[in-house]
């Protein structure tokens, strides 16, 4: 690829990426400042990733992102899903709690893939395809920390379902993904579930990178 196609190909997915990080439409002057290009040349990218769907402009003239990304969403899910099942299986079972792995879409985190430990009487029912504001529960709290730069694990009670507790930690080292590792249930959880789960993470780092 030549040296301008690749350079136009990365400011567009920064572009992108501005977009997609939850603060709400720009106008294009404000795109330029932000990621330091000419209003042309940002005018240019609009113009392209508009006509493919993946940037729309409202009727005020600020840009967000476009329906088309959903589509490439929609794809990504199940590669997520079955990159990160090996590892909350192992979680599940290690710390006999429901395992998840959340990542976040706007102000919300969405379950893409939940694994039930098999040998405990009771456990937390969670289905895949929840979804829940992101300023609840310990897996939408881990995903803000991330944005804050923090990589620790949280941990909650009560917040999402009433008696469960929750621990997560976010998922760190892949600019393109938001998410966190976590697992929940209603009884106590041991000392070392906090380690695991951000073990865990790290497995799910290494399988996606």
């Amino acid at each position: 690829m030549a040296a301008e196609s690749a350079q136009t190909l990365e400011r567009g997915l920064q572009l992108l990426r501005l977009l997609a990080d939850g603060k709400g439409g720009r106008t294009p002057t404000e795109l330029s400042t932000e990621l330091g290009l000419s209003r042309p040349v940002v005018y240019r990218l609009l113009t392209t990733l508009m006509s493919e769907g993946f940037a729309r402009r409202d009727t005020e003239g600020r840009v967000h992102l476009g329906f088309g990304v959903l589509v490439l969403a929609q794809a990504v899910q199940p590669l997520l899903r079955a990159a990160a099942l090996p590892s909350l299986r192992r979680l599940a079972e290690e710390v006999g709690a429901t395992a998840h792995l959340t990542v976040a879409e706007g102000d919300d985190g969405l379950a893409v893939a939940v694994v039930e430990p098999s040998w405990t009487d009771m456990h937390v029912a969670y289905r895949e395809g929840s979804r829940h504001p992101l300023v609840k529960g310990a897996a939408g709290r881990a995903i803000l920390a991330l944005r804050e730069g923090r990589a620790d694990y949280l941990v909650t009670e009560g917040q999402l379902q009433e008696g469960a507790r929750g621990i997560a930690a976010p998922v760190t080292g892949l600019p393109w993904l938001e998410a966190s590792v976590g697992v929940v249930t209603f009884g106590p959880l041991e000392e070392a579930a906090g380690s695991r789960v951000v073990a865990a993470a790290a497995e799910l780092t290494v399988a996606l990178g």
